[in-house]
């Protein structure tokens, strides 16, 4: 039982971010000395396309970092969410190679971050290190996989729920989402009216309401049936690959199960 307690407590210390707290002691130990803690504000660039990828940035808690994908029209259409589950930057490439998308902060708060020459110089050291990141980076592109379908198949209310359930679980708020229309209509890749209208009927269903800067969940069961299971996919390839880091009330109680 002491034991428990004590790598109950140990995984507490460490930053709220599941992918972290996944790492066994041994592991995060050869990444704790390097890593730092700040809070980001929304909208902060991580990275624009081209920019060497030097940092690994982890979100914490409730915080949300986002890919976005410049076009030809000057618009950015965003691909993938990542919260507390994952990380950003230097994971697929193994970092340094030019970013390909724009990956800015979606939702402000706490970010841990460390240069991405050190987390490489650890997973040389240690195997199983290694294998959890690349694990997560098969998740990563399983997400991206889904998006590219869920984008070519879905209706825009399919992907609209689809999108506030996402940011729901990873921020754990179930009552709202701090999105304004201009921000929903950037996620779906559609004109600011478009979105303006999917919200109106969803609100006059009963399902949504909004207010300034945030939008209102009052159906969630009544959002789920209207949402696409593209985000039941990603969950469900999570946790067949990395077990306990997806965003959910058993994850956030203990990451640190194999």
């Amino acid at each position: 039982m002491d034991a428990r307690i004590s790598k109950a407590n140990e995984i507490d210390s460490r930053p709220a971010n599941n992918l972290l707290r996944r790492l066994s002691a041994v592991d995060y130990a050869l990444l704790a000395p390097h890593i730092a803690l700040d809070d980001a504000a929304a909208h902060e660039l991580l990275y624009s396309p081209g920019d060497y990828v030097q940092v690994v940035h982890f979100p914490c808690g409730p915080s949300l970092a986002t890919f976005l994908v410049p076009n030809e029209d000057g618009r950015d259409v965003e691909t993938i969410l990542v919260g507390r589950e994952g990380a950003v930057g230097g994971i697929v490439s193994e970092g340094f190679l030019p970013a390909y998308t724009r990956i800015c902060v979606k939702f402000g708060g706490p970010f841990a971050r460390m240069q991405v020459g050190k987390l490489e110089a650890a997973k040389a050291r240690s195997p199983s290190l290694r294998n959890i990141f690349a694990r997560y980076a098969d998740c990563m592109l399983a997400q991206m996989f889904q998006s590219t379908a869920c984008n070519a198949i879905h209706s825009i209310e399919q992907r609209t729920a689809k999108w506030i359930i996402a940011a729901m679980e990873r921020t754990g708020d179930e009552s709202s989402v701090p999105l304004t229309h201009e921000q929903l209509a950037t996620l779906l890749g559609v004109g600011r009216s478009y979105t303006s209208r999917v919200l109106q009927s969803f609100r006059a269903e009963g399902v949504l309401d909004t207010r300034r800067g945030s939008i209102l969940v009052r159906n969630h069961d009544g959002l789920r049936l209207r949402a696409c299971r593209c985000n039941d996919a990603v969950k469900l390839h999570f946790e067949e690959v990395l077990r306990g880091v997806y965003p959910t009330e058993e994850a956030d109680r203990s990451s640190a199960r194999g």
